[in-house]
């Protein structure tokens, strides 16, 4: 997904192999609980401090933590469905079903695989060897952009954001193979860099390279990354929504970057009649042109050529994929093994084939009763937000209005698409594993292309449905939740209301808030890029935001690394509201149901809410892991989520009686509250 354009989510994205023994949904308990601290001294520990020192980091994960631990029973519940070979009910269901297990099937045989070697990309690699000239390189560029490859940069269809009833298509910075810009320059990044050169070298000798040509490759291509890695913008930077949309004529694309025969590109991405498109950032297309303009034809034949070793080696044999697991979840996440084939074979369907594997869990797995359950839910958190903008004392009668008429446009889907996409003639067999996954993202990807200029599909859904996550559309003014999520500790029926409201409630107001934070504030009724504030407002909610920025830097998960305030804003923004908007709609739900007001374990109804966010935020995380999200990742730690959003929430300090003078304490005033 492009960084910027993509919907709001609930957590990162990035989830490697869960754990094999989570049988059951692992549902909140007071066993997670750390007696020995006390709530005022440290909240975070006393909640899931025992939990903590029970589930350190397993050897093929570099995180674990409560949403680890629900992909991980959602993978485990989709693994005996393939393995279990039952016929489903529907003719239409056993046909994608067949589908799948091909797909499996390619997946598992790793036999094949290593008799293959580099015999997937072979066809590849010759194309690459026979290009004489920047056009043949620009039209191989649009073929592995078709199939995934995001060499030089990336694209993506997505509603125009500013005429969201239309698809665009977007042109990102891309190109990059460490995680982040900051891995090329910042000083606490050296050693990846190093260890960086040292796998490109290796890379290129598995695929037949002499040393001294390997080492040869190997620096052409950290030079372009290098250059590339330079012209880019910031993570931060890329969070500004209307400095990353710049939207801009093929003429003026031309004038932009006049290496690249932009015609030839869009044509050979099966983009036909297209009036225009939206750049991200101008300055890098720039940097492409210069770099396309100053090295040679063959240091590009080089570039290309790793970044489709690079993409392709997961799905080759087993040499090459070792290598590229050292260096990417060894060296860069501190993970120590691969998690078992099955696990990889079942999340790479999930991102290749996700809607015809979300039909199968959706039949197997969400009764409609669980939908049902959750509409009331949201019904509950939107009357307490509705009021909220009704009541807010900061905002001026002027925007309130603006913000209750697009709030009225909100809307909610839960579960699974009412459609799910048919990919039918998409030709799935068990000879080729990369095949299969090429053929299904060049599948997607026409099919996408195809869209441009044309009315955008209010159905879509941007995950699958067994996906542990939810989202904010801004474009679309929704809330998204798949059923992966709507399970314990999130959602759980035998529970109490307290927990809940702790655990799905925080959920659904997260998604709301995204709505108004940092970058949803900034889109209309109609789902466009458009301000609508008075000037006052506006700065009253940036006077308020900075003061979570500076709260959020001063949180130090590793030795001299903070977070960081800015990149975190909407996220943080948005625990924030949906922790005081799930605790009014509890509030709300016990004085219906004064029956609901009692102790449970020794805890009140208020007091099991704030345990129950805690406990959704539970986490182990390798250092490596932590350094790179802190670098790249919008969401703070799971542990600072925790904190600060507790720490300014008043019902929390009354909750749990802490007073004055105690390390979790804040004074009243310096607390903020925006939502």
């Amino acid at each position: 997904m492009v960084p910027a354009i993509s919907p709001r989510t609930l957590r990162s994205a990035s989830q490697r192999g869960p754990r094999s023994s989570v049988t059951r949904p692992p549902g909140f308990s007071i066993r997670y609980l750390d007696r020995s601290v006390l709530p005022e001294k440290d909240f975070y520990q006393f909640a899931v401090g025992s939990w903590i020192k029970r589930n350190p980091v397993p050897a093929d994960r570099s995180r674990w933590g409560a949403f680890d631990e629900l992909g991980q029973y959602n993978i485990g519940r989709l693994h005996r469905l393939l393995e279990r070979r039952a016929r489903p009910r529907t003719a239409h269901l056993r046909a994608v079903a067949h589908e799948v297990s091909r797909f499996y099937g390619s997946a598992m045989d790793s036999s094949r695989r290593n008799r293959l070697r580099f015999g997937p990309i072979q066809k590849d690699l010759r194309r690459i060897a026979s290009l004489r000239s920047i056009d043949d390189l620009v039209r191989l560029l649009a073929a592995f952009h078709n199939m995934g490859i995001p060499a030089f940069f990336s694209t993506m269809v997505y509603p125009d954001r500013k005429r969201s009833d239309i698809y665009a298509l977007y042109l990102w910075q891309d190109g990059l193979s460490l995680p982040d810009r900051d891995y090329y320059f910042a000083p606490g990044f050296a050693s990846q860099r190093r260890a960086f050169k040292r796998h490109l070298v290796r890379a290129f000798s598995l695929l037949g390279d002499s040393a001294q040509a390997a080492r040869s490759h190997a620096r052409t291509v950290y030079e372009i990354e290098t250059e590339l890695a330079k012209a880019s913008r910031s993570r931060t930077d890329l969070r500004d929504e209307q400095k990353n949309y710049n939207k801009t004529t093929l003429g003026k694309l031309g004038a932009l970057c006049s290496k690249i025969s932009w015609s030839s590109y869009l044509r050979g991405r099966g983009a036909k009649r297209l009036s225009y498109v939206v750049v991200g950032q101008p300055e890098f297309l720039r940097a492409v042109n210069e770099l396309l303009r100053r090295r040679p034809l063959s240091d590009w034949q080089t570039y290309t050529a790793w970044h489709l070793l690079r993409t392709s080696a997961p799905f080759l044999h087993r040499e090459v994929e070792s290598e590229f697991f050292r260096f990417n979840n060894r060296t860069l996440l501190g993970q120590k093994h691969p998690e078992p084939s099955w696990k990889r074979a079942i999340r790479t369907a999930d991102r290749a084939i996700g809607d015809a594997l979300g039909q199968l869990f959706v039949a197997e797995y969400f009764p409609p009763a669980a939908a049902a359950r959750m509409k009331k839910l949201v019904a509950d958190l939107r009357e307490v937000f509705r009021d909220r903008l009704e009541s807010l004392p900061w905002m001026t009668s002027a925007t309130r209005r603006r913000a209750l008429a697009k709030f009225a446009r909100f809307t909610t889907k839960i579960g699974h698409p009412k459609h799910f996409r048919d990919d039918s003639s998409l030709r799935i067999d068990r000879r080729s594993y990369l095949a299969n996954i090429q053929r299904a993202v060049e599948f997607e990807s026409r099919r996408k292309i195809a869209r441009l200029g044309h009315r955008v599909d209010p159905d879509e859904w941007r995950m699958t449905a067994p996906q542990v996550n939810a989202y904010f559309d801004p474009t679309q003014n929704e809330i998204v939740f798949p059923a992966g999520i709507l399970q314990p500790p999130f959602f759980d029926a035998k529970m109490d209301d307290a927990v809940n409201y702790g655990g799905i409630g925080l959920v659904i107001g997260h998604e709301i808030t995204h709505g108004y934070d940092d970058q949803g504030r900034r889109f209309d009724l109609n789902g466009n890029l458009h301000d609508w504030w008075t000037k006052k407002d506006a700065r009253e909610f940036q006077r308020r935001a900075k003061k979570i920025v500076a709260q959020y830097d001063a949180f130090e998960p590793l030795p001299g690394v903070h977070v960081k305030g800015a990149l975190t804003l909407g996220e943080n923004i948005a625990d924030l509201g949906g922790v005081s908007i799930a605790f009014e709609a509890l509030q709300r739900r016990l004085a219906k149901n004064p029956a609901g007001r009692k102790r449970i374990g020794g805890f009140t109804p208020e007091q099991r809410f704030f345990l129950s966010y805690a406990q959704i935020w539970r986490e182990t995380v390798k250092p490596e892991d932590a350094r790179l999200r802190l670098t790249t990742d919008e969401h703070s730690p799971g542990r600072f989520r925790v904190i600060g959003a507790v720490l300014n929430t008043t019902p929390f300090f009354q909750a749990f009686g802490i007073r004055p003078g105690t390390p979790m304490f804040r004074p009243e005033k310096r607390r903020v509250q925006i939502w």
